[in-house]
């Protein structure tokens, strides 16, 4: 069952306002100082939200499409069909005729995740039922092209240039490279059934053999560090310490943290430069308590999070997260769909509607998952079509200096996946290396964003 909608106070403009403008002077090096407001501003904006905002529907009416910088958006809450999205005025003056604060403010802050009552078979608000997916716009950072509307504004009225953010001198944007190790120990189940299925007992035995005898295929932490090394890169990985089921059946682990030689690995990856972090296992979304003693177990100090299954409930997760205490998390991007959940290519908070603020952890969103590109339930892209794909949504996290969040499961290095496996992360990894970007960490990330 989903937890009750706890009572929360209407979200006054105002509030909208501080918590929008909070991210749009985050996204630029160095914004000047400007009033913004709905009336009597030097950038004037239009109200058109009206009481959506005292009320619970998870959905705004449907939005205009307009034309910005040679693209069509969506435009929430108005903007006046008989009005120019922007007019430049005299005397340092500009006014926008289009409620970008509220637009903003409801993808940013994830308002239709927490009033629906949408959850898929694992408790997920589901990608069929967003705004991104009826209107079609989920590979499109929406709200970097409404701060692209605003910051026009503002170097008219000012006259000076708003510099994007850079991660890193002369990179025009970061990639966030990450491993979720749900497995280490089960390569060999696969072929072990299929040749059990088709009668053929001698492969069978030899799949048994090599399983008690030789490494596992999936146990290759160290080669997945070298290899993403190898393009100047460096690995996060998010360790999952639960080895038991959830009540559901649902799998965790298929190792312990506390295996021999496990550990050890583990402190040669983090002393090699990579960065370790907690893969929330199942129930911890909900559980403040159970996320803080599974995070213990994890050796030195995890800064970061990534939920196992991608589990999220938006109701109660984010408190769950500032309760323990974790400086970011990387959940939040559809298993169905590579893009961006929240409409935005930058780091940002989420709000608090209980408290009408932002929370104290930095969400990275995550873009691009390899499960999501060849699954059964996914996409089912073809092998060569998956770089292709997933260029234009790379192309637009560059045009505004964002962060590229990749995971890559280590079981999908195993050279016998030849779907989302090892060619396609290095078609991808040398996509990235030819556009200059600047590989970093969560820790990285999180020193660049004042305040984490």
């Amino acid at each position: 069952m989903l937890p009750p909608l706890p009572t929360t106070p209407p979200t006054s403009a105002e509030t909208r306002l501080v918590y929008v403008l909070q991210h749009f002077r985050a996204a630029y090096a160095d914004v000047p100082t400007v009033s913004i407001d709905y009336q009597d501003a030097q950038v004037q904006l239009t109200d058109g939200a009206g009481a959506f905002f005292s009320q619970t529907n998870p959905y705004p009416p449907e939005p205009q499409w307009r034309e910005w910088q040679g693209r069509k958006l969506p435009f929430f809450f108005g903007p006046p069909a008989d009005k120019p999205l922007l007019e430049l005025l005299p005397n340092g003056r500009a006014r926008i005729y289009a409620d970008l604060i509220s637009a903003a403010f409801y993808l940013l802050s994830g308002w239709q995740e927490y009033y629906s009552e949408a959850r898929d078979r694992h408790g997920r608000f589901p990608f069929a039922a967003s705004v991104q997916h009826r209107y079609g716009f989920v590979t499109v950072p929406v709200v970097n092209y409404y701060f692209d509307l605003l910051k026009t504004a503002v170097e008219h009225v000012t006259g000076r240039p708003c510099r994007p953010r850079r991660w890193a001198p002369e990179a025009p944007y970061a990639a966030f490279i990450t491993h979720d190790i749900d497995n280490l120990r089960s390569a060999w189940k696969q072929p072990a059934k299929e040749a059990l299925r088709q009668g053929k007992l001698l492969r069978f035995g030899r799949q048994l053999w090599q399983h008690f005898t030789q490494p596992d295929a999936w146990d290759n932490l160290e080669q997945v560090q070298q290899t993403v090394a190898g393009y100047g890169a460096k690995s996060t990985f998010f360790l999952l310490p639960e080895h038991r089921p959830a009540a559901s059946g649902t799998p965790n682990a298929d190792y312990r943290l506390t295996a021999p030689g496990l550990q050890g690995c583990l402190q040669s990856l983090a002393a090699q430069g990579s960065e370790l972090a907690i893969h929330g296992s199942l129930g911890t979304a909900t559980d403040a308590r159970l996320l803080q003693t599974k995070r213990a177990q994890l050796p030195g100090h995890s800064i970061g999070n990534r939920f196992h299954y991608l589990s999220w409930e938006p109701r109660r997760t984010p408190s769950v997260l500032n309760q323990v205490g974790i400086a970011y998390d990387t959940t939040l991007g559809f298993a169905e769909h590579f893009g961006f959940r929240h409409s935005y290519c930058h780091p940002f908070r989420l709000f608090d509607f209980q408290h009408g603020q932002a929370h104290d952890f930095l969400e990275i969103p995550l873009n691009v998952m390899d499960a999501t590109l060849y699954h059964p339930n996914y996409l089912q892209l073809a092998p060569d079509e998956i770089l292709p794909a997933l260029t234009p949504m790379l192309a637009e996290i560059e045009r505004f200096g964002g962060v590229c969040t990749v995971l890559w499961h280590n079981e999908n290095f195993d050279p016998a996946n030849e779907h989302n496996g090892p060619r396609q992360f290095h078609a991808l990894m040398e996509y990235l290396r030819s556009r200059h970007v600047a590989f970093v960490n969560g820790q990285d990330i999180c020193s660049a964003v004042v305040g984490c």
